[in-house]
């Protein structure tokens, strides 16, 4: 089972969402805004990607935090952060059966799809 994470309207979403389609892929789509992240969600993937990856230090959302909130400091403050600006998650996030790719070209979703069927 596949599930996309994003928001519509991102440009790599769309583009992961294209790839997905055009390979025959089902997928489920998990959007943040309309679908809602919580604790549950968030904290399993952290255990399998490093907070640099899956928190958008470039997004506008990041941009118009305050210093207090930039300045996370545990997991469970950045799952916080994130839980209650789910713009800040790096996109997509790809979930195949547990684990999970963030962000989003052909060649590296295909390895790692490859590589999920496998196990």
């Amino acid at each position: 089972m596949i599930t996309l994470y994003g928001i519509p309207n991102c440009d790599t979403v769309k583009k992961a969402r294209k790839w997905l389609e055009m390979q025959h892929l089902d997928y489920q789509f998990h959007d943040f805004r309309k679908d809602g992240v919580d604790n549950t969600l968030v904290a399993p993937w952290l255990q399998q990607v490093d907070s640099t990856v899956l928190l958008n230090r470039r997004s506008t959302t990041w941009k118009q935090l305050s210093d207090a909130d930039k300045s996370v400091t545990t997991d469970d403050q950045l799952i916080s952060l994130l839980v209650a600006n789910p713009t800040l998650i790096k996109r997509p996030v790809i979930d195949c059966n547990g684990a999970i790719i963030v962000g989003f070209t052909p060649d590296r979703l295909n390895i790692f799809l490859t590589e999920q069927s496998g196990k």
